[in-house]
């Protein structure tokens, strides 16, 4: 990857941040209350498309085309191209630009969800991070390659979400109706927070999410515990003795067909070599909890975490002496995607009945769609690609992750485009992402800005050799 203007380019990306001229977009882009859930502002999330994001693609030569959502209550989808030769690659570049609720009444006093405010290195504002601030990093890096070199030297298609926040609803069809609109080579997407501050990240994809209820139903209603207790079977107990073989007392998840199999020696590696640096505020991990034998970044990932996420017997908020009839617990697993979803909730039944609690109900949870999970290999080309372009840029490579520990819609775009998925976060865990205060960083901002108008500059000056095994056709 030789310069000829490279550093140029990526001089210029930073220069807009220097300027001003950064900021003052995202300023635009955050004044847009385009809350996706709850409440749902529809005609925000569609000027978000029409009036600011897409005639600013537009300015920079993208064909712009706005799609009503196949779900019509949520928002659209902007999709804007520029197209220079079928020959070259064709990089889709994804953000949303929904947020979640903005809580006024939860920030700073001095501060305003919806006007963007600079104090030192912080650049508070809805959206600074999650994710108008990060989508808006990659268009301008587009943008700084363009101004430099002329051309980018590959297609770009940029695809903005309005209803991610969501969960993101009809996305998974809109990728199946637009499939040959959206055909691309490799999905390039920047969101969520790095592990390490110091660190550029290629996160490669995400955990499953589900969660199962244990339900022991035993009799109606309560009995005096003074009479009946020593005599009668306490719910509560049933399920407390059922989870500690589900989940052992050093944290480790016992249910066969709950633990991934076969996971990929690279994956392993890769997740062995992620460089962690604790965030100030944050929890320590407990020594001896989880998989022995594993790395800290192998637990998180490589493997599944199973947690109990509530209990309920009797009643809580005012205790009686009695032995309770009935007692409820909600269980969580996230899972790579070395295991089978399908058989989450069956292999927990035959679980349960080998050992010896089949008084236990399995009802599996369905309140909202769950992303499914979804992972890239680590030793894809379009990944080391990527990571020897931020590695030219920055002097060190980057932390590759297999698959984070959260959820979202890789395998959507993996399944229904056949492509590589690669999310480069630039962000930190202490943004107040989905909170109060969310706030960017300017030294992320200018960390992003390089790294991506290298990463564009670099895809631009592969050779044709170079370009044969990124290139689906």
């Amino acid at each position: 990857m030789q310069d000829n203007g490279r550093n140029t380019a990526i001089s210029r990306a930073k220069g807009y941040l220097e300027s001003g001229a950064f900021l003052e977009t995202l300023g635009r882009l955050v004044a847009v209350q385009s809350e996706s859930h709850p409440p749902l502002r529809k005609p925000e999330l569609e000027r978000y498309c029409h009036e600011v994001m897409g005639p600013y693609l537009a300015d920079m030569g993208f064909q712009i085309d706005i799609f009503d959502n196949p779900l019509p209550e949520h928002g659209p989808f902007l999709v804007a191209r520029r197209h220079e030769d079928p020959e070259l690659p064709t990089a889709l570049i994804y953000g949303h630009g929904d947020v979640v609720r903005a809580m006024p009444e939860r920030w700073r006093a001095d501060l305003d969800p919806w006007t963007l405010k600079i104090e030192g290195n912080r650049v508070y504002g809805r959206g600074t991070v999650d994710n108008k601030g990060q989508h808006l990093i990659a268009i301008d890096s587009l943008r700084a390659v363009l101004e430099e070199r002329g051309a980018l030297g590959f297609n770009a298609t940029v695809l903005i979400e309005m209803g991610e926040e969501a969960g993101s609803p009809g996305l998974q069809q809109f990728l199946k109706d637009k499939r040959d609109l959206l055909a691309s080579d490799v999905f390039i997407a920047l969101d969520g927070p790095r592990q390490s501050m110091d660190v550029a990240h290629i996160t490669l994809g995400t955990r499953g999410g589900l969660s199962v209820d244990l339900v022991c139903d035993l009799r109606e209603g309560s009995h005096h515990s003074g009479h009946w207790g020593g005599l009668l079977k306490d719910p509560a107990v049933v399920l407390s003795h059922a989870i500690s073989t589900i989940i052992s007392r050093e944290g480790r998840i016992m249910v066969e067909g709950w633990r991934p199999k076969n996971v990929p020696e690279a994956v392993r590696a890769a997740s062995r070599d992620v460089k962690v640096k604790d965030q100030p505020g944050a929890p320590s991990p407990d020594e001896g909890w989880g998989e022995p034998e594993m790395s800290r970044t192998e637990r998180i990932y490589a493997w599944n975490s199973a947690i109990v996420l509530s209990m309920i017997s009797g009643q809580p908020e005012n205790p009686v002496p009695a032995v309770a009839g009935f007692a409820r617990a909600r269980i969580q697993l996230r899972h790579t995607v070395d295991t089978d979803a399908d058989d989450v909730a069956p292999a927990l039944r035959r679980h349960l009945e080998e050992q010896g609690f089949p008084e236990v109900a399995v009802e599996l949870v369905s309140e909202r769609d769950m992303f499914p999970p979804s992972r890239t290999d680590p030793e894809h080309p379009w990944v080391q690609m990527v990571a020897r372009s931020m590695r030219q840029t920055i002097g060190d490579g980057p932390n590759i992750i297999p698959t984070i520990g959260a959820s979202g819609p890789s395998e959507y775009f993996k399944e229904t485009l056949g492509i590589p998925i690669m999310w480069l976060p630039q962000s930190y865990g202490g943004c107040g992402q989905h909170g109060p205060n969310e706030h960017g960083l300017i030294g992320l901002y200018e960390d992003g800005l390089a790294l991506m108008a290298g990463v564009f500059w670099d895809i631009g000056a592969l050779s044709s050799d170079e370009r044969a095994p990124l290139v689906n056709h």
